[in-house]
């Protein structure tokens, strides 16, 4: 097991391959009241796993992104009443980044913030959702818009959930590794690009290697610049775009195929401003098409997907911000691009 600290509102620590239950239950057995947040595909199976306390109540909300809504976060607190959670108890979110989203969120809205765990059962959600505090629910209007810096106490990565994934998740997630790569880990690009996708899912050691380093880089990140003031916007490379394409797509396509095709518009964004060499971007299409990671997006969408990113929140004034690369491991940013940067950037990655 390795543990990474992650410095924040709080000080925590992340467990990398760690067994989560034996991990947890110490928690369990000290709080009056344990509301565990599951998503309904994942509720039989940890109802089979949890010890049958008195004290733990089990709460299903929708899978994936439906469950991160206004109703969902109503249901959460109605439950938390019924309970009668008070600021002495915990909430424990089990499951993807979805789960831990709203659950967080509604530990940090419940009695103006309450304890909360993070148990993520997805790559993606081990890798990025579950560390760093950011915490939240969709709106009609844009993703992640509503929500609250609220840290959890604890994240538990037990990588024998990642078992449980299709190769299409476990592709997703690797997404948000390759990043950390791009922004901050040389040492991630040369072992993914050294590794097939069957090999690391057949490698306990390279994929804990992987996730460790991933959550060093955001640890890092995030405990230099907890709220986004600056730095921890470089945790959102190929996000402006790639959480457009997500609400485009009502969410048919995963949050990290998402960001894969975001992470190709802004390399050619930098490359069209001279900040990357055609090698880069190459190298981009390369290392995420060889997870079977989307690098394209249809045509047509651009005025939509325009439309959706002047309400991203990096935004500062008028102009769309984006995170761009000036080489490995080097970022910076840009708003003020035009629409014929935006134009032209997305022509070569339409379909």
């Amino acid at each position: 097991m390795v543990a990474i600290k992650v410095v924040s509102e709080r000080n925590y620590e992340v467990k990398v391959d760690c067994d989560w239950l034996a991990e947890l239950l110490p928690e369990l057995t000290q709080r009056a009241h344990v509301a565990v947040v599951v998503s309904e595909k994942m509720s039989q199976s940890v109802r089979k796993l949890l010890p049958d306390q008195p004290n733990i109540t089990l709460i299903e909300i929708l899978d994936g992104e439906d469950g991160k809504s206004i109703e969902s976060l109503n249901f959460l607190w109605f439950q938390f009443a019924h309970i009668g959670m008070t600021r002495n108890d915990l909430v424990l979110a089990i499951g993807g980044g979805a789960t831990t989203d709203i659950a967080g969120f509604a530990a940090s809205t419940w009695m103006r913030g309450i304890d909360w765990i993070a148990v993520p059962t997805t790559l993606a959600g081990m890798v990025d959702a579950s560390v760093g505090g950011k915490t939240g629910m969709n709106s009609p209007v844009g993703k992640n818009l509503i929500g609250a810096f609220h840290s959890p106490i604890g994240v538990l990565i037990d990588l024998s959930w990642l078992s449980t994934l299709s190769d299409r998740d476990f592709s997703a997630g690797m997404a948000e590794v390759i990043k950390c790569g791009f922004i901050a880990s040389p040492k991630i690009l040369e072992i993914v690009s050294g590794n097939s996708l069957q090999e690391l899912r057949k490698s306990r050691d390279v994929t804990s290697r992987l996730i460790a380093e991933s959550v060093r880089v955001k640890a890092g990140v995030v405990s230099a610049d907890f709220k986004e003031s600056f730095t921890r916007e470089i945790l959102n490379y190929g996000h402006t775009l790639g959480h457009a394409v997500e609400r485009d797509s009502n969410y048919q396509i995963r949050h990290g195929e998402a960001v894969s095709i975001g992470m190709v518009f802004v390399a050619e964004l930098a490359r069209d401003r001279g900040l990357i060499n055609d090698e880069l971007v190459s190298e981009h299409k390369r290392i995420l098409e060889s997870f079977g990671l989307p690098t394209t997006y249809e045509k047509s969408a651009l005025p939509r997907l325009v439309k959706i990113m002047s309400l991203d929140k990096k935004n500062r004034g008028a102009g769309i911000r984006f995170v761009v690369l000036t080489g490995v491991g080097n970022t910076t940013r840009i708003d003020d691009v035009n629409d014929d940067e935006i134009f032209k950037a997305y022509e070569r990655i339409s379909v």
